[in-house]
C-alpha cells in the first residue's frame, strides 16, 4: 500500500461526513432564530447602515419563513454531496475541501455580522462552537492524512463564488416550491 493511501485511510467519516453534521447544527439555529430575527431588527438595521444597496434591503424583506426553510433544505444537498464526496474520496475530493473551507469562511461572516451589529444575529452562536472549531479540526486531521490541497486565493474567491451560487440557487428553487413572489 502507497504512503498517500495509508495516510489518506486515516481520514474517517469524522472529519468528511461531520461536515454535514456541523452543517445540521449550525442551520438550525438559522432556522430557529433567522426569520422573526430579521423580521425585528430589519428596520433598525436600515437605519444604522442606510449606504446599504437597495437590493440588500429587497432581498432580505422578500425571504418568507417557509422560502427560507426548504432553501436551507436545498442547500443540506449541497453539503451532504460534498460531505459524501469527501468521505468516498478519504478527504481527498477538492469539492468537499471546497466546501469545508467555505463553510468555515461562512462561519467567520456570521461573526463579522454580529460584529457589526455589536449583537446576536442569527448564526453568531454556532460559528464560534461549532462552524470554526469543526473547520480547523478538519483541515488539520486533512493535512495530517497528506491530502489537504494548498488555498489559494483564487480558491477562495471561488469557493465564495460556488457558496453564492449555491445559496441563490437553493433560494430559487425554494420560491418555486412555495409559490413565493
Amino acid at each position: 500500500m502507497s504512503d498517500i493511501r495509508a495516510q489518506g485511510e486515516r481520514v474517517g467519516p469524522a472529519v468528511t461526513l461531520g461536515l454535514l453534521a456541523a452543517w445540521v447544527l449550525h442551520d438550525a439555529e438559522e432556522l430557529a432564530t433567522g426569520p422573526r430575527w430579521l423580521r425585528e431588527n430589519l428596520p433598525a438595521l436600515r437605519e444604522r447602515f442606510p449606504g446599504a444597496p437597495g437590493p440588500v434591503w429587497s432581498a432580505m424583506e422578500a425571504v418568507e419563513p417557509r422560502e427560507f426553510a426548504v432553501a436551507v433544505g436545498v442547500m443540506a444537498g449541497f453539503v451532504g454531496s460534498a460531505a459524501v464526496t469527501g468521505h468516498r474520496t478519504r478527504g481527498r475530493s477538492g469539492f468537499y475541501q471546497g466546501a469545508l473551507d467555505g463553510f468555515g469562511l461562512h462561519g467567520l461572516v456570521h461573526l463579522a455580522q454580529a460584529a457589526a451589529v455589536r449583537g446576536y444575529t442569527p448564526g453568531s452562536v454556532t460559528s464560534p462552537l461549532i462552524v470554526v472549531p469543526f473547520t480547523l479540526w478538519a483541515r488539520g486531521r486533512l493535512r495530517r492524512a497528506g491530502v489537504l490541497k494548498p488555498a489559494r486565493a483564487r480558491d477562495v474567491v471561488l469557493g465564495l463564488a460556488v457558496a453564492a451560487g449555491a445559496t441563490a440557487i437553493s433560494h430559487a428553487v425554494a420560491r418555486a416550491v412555495v409559490g413565493a413572489r
